[in-house]
């Protein structure tokens, strides 16, 4: 399929051929038929990606100052290689589409069926692109007498109704909304609609005559120096002022917030949903008691991964108009039937054909001529998803012929990279869920293929190798589906959220001539290797220190989440047993754990304590709450009167019989490259597992574990 991409670095627009993507539970496959080309918005992100490095930087400080952290933190090669990383990403175009049902997800059958027509929303989700996926509430059905080219603007028209219902003005109020660009313009209409009586402020007097058809009642026409503003809005108002102000302009300057200030009257209310300057005159403010409301998006729902992602439903009683309950009423407005309606057709100044979409930017970011609504249409053309797997004939049948499913940031910037410079490696098939990623992953890495259907790589007979880079709550079901398909399999970690899941993949490497390795890449950094040599020639017990300062993740991230990232614990804490199982070499036999006081988020601040069969114990502390410039990681080894001191797999000291070994210096080296290249040595070379798969099962019970003890508050015996 076609969908137009954009490239973080550079900014270059190009309308690319992606791989299709497949339905998944909880969504619905769309077929588009209309976009609507955002002016003012995606203006601004076009124009921010074509700015210089050194210019971007300027615009988001926030972001350069955690960069630095992580440079003085991780060092600046692993830095560089995130951000590139990070810039490399393509980033699909488009919010607000209109289109035809092609396949319905597990879940919602009867809910949505094919060849129903939806308009769709979300940044990233309904994009300029042949076929979307779409989640349940951000998919609202068309009237049948709604034509496409009008609902693709369901969710710039939701934004609207949403700052309406912010600003909450009654029959008769005046407002002034400043600003009649295209979302200026829709609020006009739908103040109208509510009853409302509407003063257009702007310099463009071309969008203001429009404003007039739309609804308002009064315009005026900014210029430098005017003074016709007070009068008007004296006249208007019997000299009250304005009951409420909307600022819907685009501007670096304060300008809307210093005319808001002047005509609103006491007490009046002021809701801000353009991007502006936001330095406020305090002294009208004050002196007028105004209150300030700043709009969020499309309404209850939006930005809440819950709501958006995972279909879950607000409660009516409490919250009435969702962002998704906003969409279907703006279509149910748009209906032509209707005496007065939402007339979204007044405001397409500019239509094109999708394949000349890179024209339509050029013509939005250039502003060659005047526009204001620009639509995409796209023919319907038939699509297929059958999979085919054509043979290939490879120089080196012997070798490691890889498929990759999934690949997020950190496969990105760490696995990808080094995979492609091993040399007894063939880069098969990338499967990612966004077709605009797999084809630019594939294309940056070399594979040969590139897909959005998973069993592309797991049903593909020349392929013996697979690598999972999912995110967490799919590790288990992918590693057993491939296992049982006679692949080898690196999986990242963790291997699974709970003890079923487990078992699931002990029963598919039970009957799998393949085996699977975790990413646990730490026990092959050098220092680390250094370690393990020293601990063989001593006897007794051993005591294990592992400082982990990990770091804050906001609350909202996916990693917190118990059903699909496992927090933290499952995902990072893991990496920290399995060292402290491999340097001590003895099976784990129990677990204690116990946590701080949770404020946000999930768990990151608690500490755990390893018993092993020959009576060792390692402590791991593990923390969200240090200073991220901070050494991360710091392992401290008791034994045979000796001490051993690894900080931040850079520096290993070793002190004994009362003298301090000069410390071993090194580039911070954390195993990632010797882990992958044994995975490929052993696939290639049909040789075991570089880590015993037994062991990796038990590191894996004793994480598990871990969250059974939080919980029980129990010392868990490992089984």
């Amino acid at each position: 399929m076609k969908q137009l991409i954009q490239n973080t670095r550079t900014g270059k627009l190009s309308l690319k051929q992606v791989p299709e993507p497949s339905v998944k539970a909880g969504n619905i496959l769309v077929q588009t038929r209309a976009s609507l080309i955002s002016a003012g918005t995606e203006r601004m992100v076009v124009r921010f990606a074509r700015k210089s490095l050194a210019k971007k930087a300027a615009e988001r400080p926030d972001l350069v100052k955690k960069v630095l952290q992580k440079a003085r933190k991780d060092g600046i090669t692993a830095t560089i290689q995130g951000v590139l990383a990070h810039l490399d990403s393509p980033l699909p175009l488009g919010y607000s589409a209109s289109g035809d049902v092609v396949a319905v997800g597990a879940g919602l059958e009867g809910q949505f069926h094919v060849g129903q027509r939806v308009a769709v929303a979300g940044a990233g989700i309904a994009t300029h692109a042949e076929l979307n996926i779409i989640p349940a509430n951000l998919a609202a059905e068309i009237p049948i007498d709604v034509p496409y080219e009008d609902a693709c603007y369901a969710t710039l028209s939701s934004i609207a109704m949403h700052t309406v219902r912010n600003l909450a003005p009654s029959l008769g109020d005046l407002v002034a909304v400043i600003g009649s660009g295209l979302l200026g313009q829709l609020i006009v209409n739908l103040l109208y609609l509510a009853g409302v009586r509407v003063m257009a402020i702007d310099y463009n007097v071309s969008r203001l005559e429009l404003t007039k058809k739309l609804g308002a009642e009064e315009t005026i026409t900014l210029k430098k120096g005017s003074e016709n503003l007070k009068s008007a809005v004296s006249n208007i108002s019997n000299g009250r002022g304005m009951d409420g102000v909307i600022i819907s302009a685009a501007t670096e300057t304060s300008e809307p917030f210093q005319i808001a200030g002047k005509i609103a009257r006491d007490r009046a209310r002021i809701c801000l949903v353009g991007k502006t300057g936001t330095q406020i005159p305090y002294r009208e403010f004050m002196q007028k008691e105004l209150s300030l409301i700043v709009s969020r998006s499309y309404g209850p729902g939006r930005y809440d991964n819950d709501f958006e992602n995972l279909g879950m439903k607000y409660p009516e009683g409490w919250i009435r108009w969702t962002e998704t309950e906003n969409l279907s009423e703006c279509l149910r407005l748009m209906s032509p039937s209707l005496k007065k309606r939402l007339n979204v057709n007044a405001l397409t100044s500019h239509t094109y054909d999708f394949d000349s979409a890179e024209k339509a930017y050029n013509l939005i970011v250039e502003g060659s001529e005047p526009h204001l609504g620009v639509v995409l249409t796209y023919k319907k053309n038939k699509l297929s998803h059958n999979l085919v797997f054509p043979r290939t004939k490879f120089k080196n049948t012997n070798g490691c012929v890889l498929g990759v499913i999934g690949a997020g940031s950190f496969a990105k910037s760490i696995i990808l990279p080094r995979l492609s410079r091993i040399n007894d490696i063939f880069l098969k098939t990338i499967a990612t869920q966004s077709g605009a990623s797999a084809n630019k992953t594939g294309e940056t890495y070399g594979f040969q293929r590139s897909t959005t259907n998973v069993d592309n790589v797991l049903k593909d007979p020349d392929i013996n190798a697979i690598l999972i880079a999912t995110r967490h709550d799919t590790h288990a079901d992918f590693t057993a589906r491939a296992l049982k398909a006679g692949k080898c399999v690196l999986v990242e970690k963790p291997l699974a959220l709970n003890r079923e899941e487990i078992n699931k993949v002990i029963k598919a490497r039970n009957t799998s001539a393949g085996f699977f390795q975790i990413g646990f890449n730490r026990r092959f950094a050098h220092l680390s290797e250094v370690i393990q040599c020293r601990l063989k020639k001593q006897n007794g017990i051993k005591f294990l220190l592992l400082r982990v300062n990990a770091g804050h993740i906001e609350a909202d991230n996916w990693i917190h989440l118990a059903h699909e990232g496992g927090g933290r614990v499952l995902g990072e804490v893991c990496h920290f047993v399995d060292l402290a199982r491999c340097l001590i070499a003895s099976p784990i036999i129990s677990v204690q754990a116990n946590a701080a006081k949770v404020n946000e988020g999930g768990c990151d601040d608690l500490n755990v304590t390893l018993r092993f069969s020959d009576g060792s114990l390692a402590t791991i502390l593990y923390t969200g709450l240090g200073d991220n410039t901070y050494s991360k990681e710091l392992i401290e080894i008791y034994s045979n009167e000796s001490v051993i001191c690894l900080d931040n797999f850079q520096t290993l000291t070793i002190i004994e019989k009362g003298k301090s070994r000069k410390p071993l210096k090194r580039a911070q080296n954390k195993g990632f490259d010797k882990s992958l290249q044994q995975f490929v040595n052993a696939v290639s070379n049909n040789l075991p597992a570089p880590i015993d798969e037994t062991e990796l099962i038990e590191t894996s019970l004793a994480t598990i574990a871990i969250m059974e003890s939080l919980q029980s508050g129990d010392r868990v015996e490992i089984s």
